[in-house]
């Protein structure tokens, strides 16, 4: 029995294939590096209407109501006939008992549905929870999920529990895409946003997101008084070379979202940046990746029309 007990696990052994041992000041004087000369050139007009058409349209409030998410959808259709000349966003994302409400509002092509499942934000919850939460959430109309990593397990060691509750939820998803967020503020260092990744791909997440937006982040002290924004650049370059890393070995394409203290439009130019010059032009399409927000839209609008927006 000790014997066995000394082998390493097949998701140490998926590890062992990628350089996991990451220095979190070399990654961010190379994001340091890769912003200044890279992003003055994606500021444009073609690059923010594409990232317009790349959003998550989410609303995750304890005071959402039918009326307001049906409200919320609403705003989604009428966006085709008050910008005809622009793509409309990629999903609505909501809670899942808010799902059947967007499913029966929503009139527009193109759009598809995401809830956030699992026990989200804090996955903390028993797996026959989230497998129930999840299935009920497809069956009235999702066509994506957004689950959380059991952070706790992940930071112990049990990787085996973390990753066979992404495999079980998979499961549950079949066709219908699986975002899994890692919540890179709680996991403290570029190694364990590395290591995240690829035991999330590996048990098959389509998507790998950084962030729930409910969280704090690592890399630089907060301001007094202030919380920093919860996804990264620095957090999203390292999740991008992961999902390049993992393509180069199995083939599989995994999509990217950043979320969470996505307050700019800049912020948004500059997440695209990282995934163009990371992944290439085959990711820079919202199939592939995303951007899990409710403010940027307004603020994407506002910059493309050169006037304040608050259509959203």
């Amino acid at each position: 029995m000790e014997e066995n007990n000394s082998q390493p696990s097949k998701y140490d052994a998926a590890l062992a294939k990628y350089n996991t041992n990451l220095n979190d000041a070399d990654i961010q004087a190379r994001v340091a590096e890769l912003i200044k000369k890279k992003v003055p050139e994606n500021n444009t007009e073609d690059v923010k209407k594409f990232l317009f058409n790349c959003i998550d349209l989410t609303t995750l409030n304890s005071t959402d109501s039918d009326e307001s998410v049906m409200h919320f959808t609403e705003k989604v259709n009428q966006f085709d006939d008050e910008y005809p000349d622009l793509k409309n966003v990629a999903a609505i994302c909501v809670y899942p008992n808010f799902a059947a409400i967007v499913k029966n509002t929503l009139e527009v092509d193109g759009v598809n549905i995401a809830c956030v499942s699992g026990g989200f934000p804090s996955s903390q919850t028993f797996i026959e929870v989230k497998v129930a939460e999840t299935a009920l959430a497809i069956t009235d109309g999702a066509d994506e999920i957004d689950i959380v990593i059991s952070i706790g397990k992940f930071l112990s060691g049990d990787y085996e529990g973390m990753c066979e509750e992404i495999v079980e939820l998979k499961e549950v998803c079949k066709e219908h895409h699986l975002k899994v967020i890692l919540e890179t503020g709680a996991l403290k260092s570029a190694s364990n946003i590395k290591k995240a990744s690829i035991l999330s791909m590996y048990s098959g997440a389509d998507f790998i997101k950084t962030s729930t937006g409910k969280q704090q982040p690592y890399f630089d002290k907060p301001p007094p008084g202030k919380h920093p924004p919860p996804a990264t650049p620095e957090a999203a370059y390292v999740m991008c070379e992961a999902i390049k890393e993992y393509y180069q070995k199995t083939g599989n394409k995994v999509g990217f979202k950043p979320a969470g203290g996505i307050n700019t439009v800049n912020d948004a130019v500059v997440y695209y940046t990282i995934v163009k010059e990371v992944l290439g032009e085959e990711w820079l399409n919202n199939q592939l990746f995303r951007l899990g927000t409710s403010r940027l839209a307004n603020l994407l609008l506002s910059d493309i029309k050169g006037e304040e927006i608050k259509f959203f």
